[in-house]
């Protein structure tokens, strides 16, 4: 039915309930929508938990923390900021900025402004715009915009370990009470994770440690060089300590320097010999002071001194002590490059007791060497006494019954032979006693001076490595006792003059070396090389001469029969000795030299032996005799 306008009837409207049908339906729509998205997070935050968890790897863990935040939270960057000590960043890893950006906007922060907010208050600290915040220092150059912020602090074991950082969620809409409580589960779980990682870390840490102070233990025990040994404690180190370089350092005689003795990683071939002051390094600091000394960054530590190489390769540095005797100490350093994590708390102290076992180590082996030593010069004083008692009381006994038998030949020519072979025994007696003396004297201490035949065997010794072979020595006389310290050195400047000068001139192949002591010290160096004409004049020849002539004594050149050069330096022995040695109650010593065909009678005409022991007679002074034994 149609009204009187003829026009068609409006519809009917709905009833009240049908409206508020539709809008319980829409609002179940929406609450659907955010259960979907608030299982959607959950599912993304047990995931992100799980990635987490799955490894053991410290740096890994790290990583996935702070990219797992930045998906939960639907946020464009984030970070993960390590605290050291409570007031300070030590290590920073960003996310979302490029290598490149992070070249171009510098040094990685420290923990200023808005990131060192969290710090001082470990809160979760949610903001709209960072840039009004009190604490807000601005960004540097290059930086990308931020505005909105989300931090939440990483506890492990109640410790604050760092800090999640999220900015800039996307939408430009800021950080909700949901994105906070993500974060802030998240951040628990990876404090878990982090504490996992770390122990694992650090068991890891202490297996590599034990296995290199047993590495270092068997290589003392086996006998290694001490170089070797060195070597390898800088080696393990390094390893165990994941630096980058690694050096041991060892004091000098006078304790100002310290010595880079073994050098290994980086820049080792470079660092190895390198000198650094005791005082005003952290080395040097370290061996003074006994403790560790840790530098964050090497560079800007008026404590450090650095080492040769790249400015790029000096960073963290930690130097602990490393004892190398009860009055010395060195030091073991090791090093990160510039922008790596500096040395913790926990490595200093790992650190510090494998350098402690290292000592250890060390001072077994010098144990082992000096009773290795004790036993071998046990065994030269046996062989020694061996020699004494047996090898010269039997020859002496030869000489005498070849004498006595020269009397009974009628044949001169018999007679003769018979000689020669009596004074061939009486060399080869001299040079036993002065083998018996260069085996006794290994027992010379330095905290005693050294004795006058000392130092002459020292020169000897010590000449035989530019010759090429060791010059024979025979010592006549009461060498220790009469010959003054005035005398001596001039003695032994002459000695070192004559056999260098035979090592670059003479190309000989044999010398021989004998100094005699009586009213005169004479001394006689022969060799059989090219003779005078292979020395040039002037120099150290006119050193010795002037040396003796200072003395009251004379010096001659001479041209063995067999060729060659001889060397006769005499100077007169002081009066005040020979008095000492011939005063009232005592007889005049014998002549020295030996009368042709004379067996040897008492220590005086052969060589003075050295010290003996227990009771026997006084071998230095050159008294008593060695008596052939009646058959």
């Amino acid at each position: 039915m149609s009204d009187a306008t003829g026009g068609t009837p409006p519809p009917p409207l709905p009833s009240l309930p049908q409206l508020r049908l539709d809008e319980l339906l829409e609002e179940l729509q929406a609450r659907l929508d955010t259960a979907r998205t608030v299982q959607s997070r959950m599912h993304g935050l047990l995931e992100a938990v799980l990635g987490v968890g799955r490894t053991l790897e410290l740096s890994t863990v790290l990583r996935r923390i702070v990219e797992a935040a930045v998906v939960l939270a639907d946020a464009e960057y984030g970070a993960l900021g390590i605290v050291e000590s409570g007031v300070r960043l030590s290590d920073f890893l960003p996310v979302g900025i490029s290598e490149r950006d992070a070249a171009r906007i510098g040094p990685l922060p420290s923990g200023h402004g808005i990131l060192g907010e969290l710090i001082r208050h470990p809160e979760p600290l949610r903001l709209a715009d960072l840039t009004q915040h009190p604490a807000s220092h601005g960004f540097p150059p290059h930086h990308p915009p931020m505005r909105t912020f989300l931090g939440v602090p990483i506890r492990v074991r109640e410790e604050v370990f760092g800090n999640l950082y999220l900015t800039e969620k996307r939408g430009g809409v800021p950080f909700d009470a949901d994105d906070e409580a993500v974060l802030t589960t998240l951040a628990v779980a990876a404090g878990v994770a982090i504490d996992n990682a770390r122990l694992y870390r650090e068991s890891v840490r202490r297996e590599r440690r034990l296995e290199a102070l047993g590495e270092i233990t068997r290589a003392l025990l086996t006998g290694r060089g001490a170089q070797e040994v060195l070597d390898l404690i800088a080696d393990r180190a390094r390893e165990v300590m994941e630096a980058d370089a690694s050096a041991v350092l060892l004091p000098t005689g006078d304790g100002e320097t310290l010595v880079v003795k073994a050098a290994h990683g980086q820049d080792a071939a470079a660092v190895t010999g390198t000198a650094v002051p005791a005082h005003g390094s952290l080395a040097g600091l370290a061996a003074r002071t006994g403790q560790p000394a840790v530098s964050a960054d090497v560079r800007s530590d008026p404590r450090a001194h650095a080492l040769p190489g790249p400015r790029a390769h000096q960073g963290p540095v930690i130097a602990v002590p490393l004892p190398v005797d009860e009055r010395a100490s060195g030091a073991l350093r090791l090093s990160r490059s510039a922008g790596r994590t500096p040395f913790t708390d926990a490595e200093v102290e790992l650190l510090s007791g494998f350098a402690a076992q290292a000592t250890l180590a060390l001072e077994l082996g010098r144990h082992r060497a000096e009773s290795e030593k004790l036993a071998l010069l046990d065994d030269r004083d046996r062989i020694a006494r061996d020699l004494h008692d047996l090898a010269i009381q039997r020859l002496f006994a030869t000489g005498m019954t070849l004498q006595s038998a020269g009397r009974l030949i009628d044949r001169p020519e018999a007679a003769d032979r018979v000689g020669r072979a009596v004074d061939d025994l009486d060399e080869t007696i001299k040079i036993i006693r002065t083998t018996i003396f260069a085996l006794r004297t290994e027992h010379d201490r330095t905290d005693a001076p050294p004795t006058v035949r000392r130092r002459v065997l020292d020169v000897v010794t010590t000449a035989a490595e530019s010759l090429g072979f060791m010059p024979s020595l025979r010592m006549d006389g009461p060498v220790d006792t009469d010959v003054p310290e005035e005398v001596a050195d001039h003695l032994l400047a002459v000695l070192t003059e004559a056999l260098s000068n035979i090592a670059r001139h003479a190309d000989a192949r044999r010398v021989d070396v004998a100094l005699d002591v009586g009213e005169e010290t004479v001394l006689s160096v022969t060799d059989d090389g090219v003779g005078l004409s292979g020395a040039p004049g002037g120099g150290g020849l006119d050193n010795m001469r002037s040396r003796a002539a200072l003395l009251g004594g004379t010096f001659e050149l001479t041209v063995p029969t067999a060729g060659g050069t001889g060397v006769v330096w005499r100077v007169p022995t002081t009066r005040a000795q020979t008095n000492r040695r011939t005063g009232p109650g005592r007889a005049a010593p014998p002549p020295q030299g030996r009368p042709d065909r004379k067996p040897p009678t008492s220590r005086q005409e052969t060589a003075v032996p050295p010290p003996e022991r227990e009771g026997r007679p006084d071998a230095a002074s050159g008294h008593g005799e060695d008596r052939p034994r009646e058959p």
